[in-house]
């Protein structure tokens, strides 16, 4: 007669059903105070400083004044921007990690605008000739690898990789030919004394116009995905491009206008930054967010409007890192720390949402 003789616990992971919007977001809540506490530790182990001044530093880096609460939204408008831009091509399975390159051709395609056109025609037409060139010119550089990829299933993912380095060199190439003074090695700021190409301020405020595009741009695409035909499309074919042709859906259309979209609008964000705050044109313009974006993106499970969080999570992060360095004399890498160690555990926490720890009693049967 078999008899049980001991046992073990055992780890067993399984799948969770979708969790309320409030537990998930109390996990996420918990692992922000796990990470605070860590990163506290680690602080005053590496420096021996109080960690609530770090903290309070941090704070200060993104609401300090009223100037940095505006670069703030600046910056997040912008990261935003690119995440929104990325989000379709993501929700379609399509790995589109060239929105670096899309930035700078859309910037490049504002800043052509602004040099060749900008005492030739009235300011109100540049300003339109400037929109629709630089959408078309990051529209067109993200349907190459689109198109590749629905004739001939190109890896998308290092194609879109590949065609960011081609958009570095092209915009380092026109620096030169456009450079001011010859020999400076860049452009400088364009159109300084008239002001040609410029986007319009509202009354004072610098960066309103940015923030207040982003916005709309937010709301349209939460409806464009959630609401329209198009963005059921994208759904479809990112759950099985199998599924979709046998409802019907020409994938390779799909493809490649979803690809021109998320391009184009990467190419806004490139008109935004040349014409709207930079005012210049340079081979590190695009900051990163290309890349930035996608974790963005990723961690509102692509939805426009949580969105808004975490790019003002990331962007916060950033600032307040600047911040510690110029308060307490530590390099960058530290306050790179920190935010790492917040991410970390951010990204962490939906292992816990999506998934179920528990022990089960693992048993032993004798003879």
């Amino acid at each position: 007669m078999a008899k049980q003789s001991g046992g073990r616990n055992v780890l067993h992971i399984s799948k969770r059903g979708a969790l309320p919007w409030y537990q998930a977001w109390a996990i996420r809540g918990a692992a922000i105070v796990l990470a605070l506490i860590v990163s506290a530790v680690v602080t005053t182990a590496l420096t021996g400083l109080n960690p609530l001044g770090v903290y309070a530093a941090m704070f200060k880096g993104a609401f300090g004044s009223e100037r940095k609460v505006w670069i703030l939204g600046q910056n997040m408008a912008i990261l935003l921007c690119v995440s929104l831009a990325v989000t379709p091509a993501f929700k379609m399975r399509f790995w589109n990690v060239g929105g670096e390159g899309q930035i700078l051709i859309g910037g490049l395609a504002t800043a052509a605008c602004m040099i060749l056109l900008g005492d030739k025609i009235p300011n109100w037409l540049l300003i339109i000739v400037m929109v629709v060139a630089s959408i078309l010119a990051g529209a067109i550089w993200g349907g190459i690898p689109a198109i590749c990829k629905a004739k001939w299933n190109t890896n998308e993912t290092l194609f879109t990789l590949m065609m960011n380095y081609v958009a570095t060199q092209l915009v380092a190439f026109m620096v030169i030919v456009w450079e001011v003074p010859k020999g400076a090695g860049k452009i400088g700021i364009i159109n300084q004394n008239t002001c040609a190409g410029w986007l319009p301020q509202i009354g004072s405020y610098k960066y309103l116009l940015n923030i207040l595009i982003v916005a709309v741009l937010t709301v349209v695409m939460y409806f464009y995905l959630t609401r329209s035909k198009q963005g059921y499309e994208i759904s479809v074919v990112g759950e099985s491009e199998r599924t979709a042709r046998y409802v019907g859906i020409k994938v390779g259309k799909v493809i490649v206008r979803t690809m021109m979209l998320s391009g184009g609008l990467c190419g806004l964000a490139g008109l935004l930054l040349v014409g709207g705050t930079d005012h210049t044109i340079t081979t590190t313009i695009a900051g990163g967010r290309g890349f930035t974006a996608v974790m963005v993106a990723w961690l509102a499970k692509f939805n426009p409007l949580v969105m808004v969080f975490t790019s003002f999570l990331l962007v916060f992060l950033s600032r307040g890192a600047s911040e510690i360095t110029t308060i307490y004399g530590l390099n960058h890498s530290f306050g790179d720390i920190l935010t790492g160690i917040i991410l970390f555990f951010i990204i962490g926490s939906e292992f816990f949402i999506s998934y179920r720890l528990s022990f089960l009693k693992n048993t032993k049967k004798g003879a």
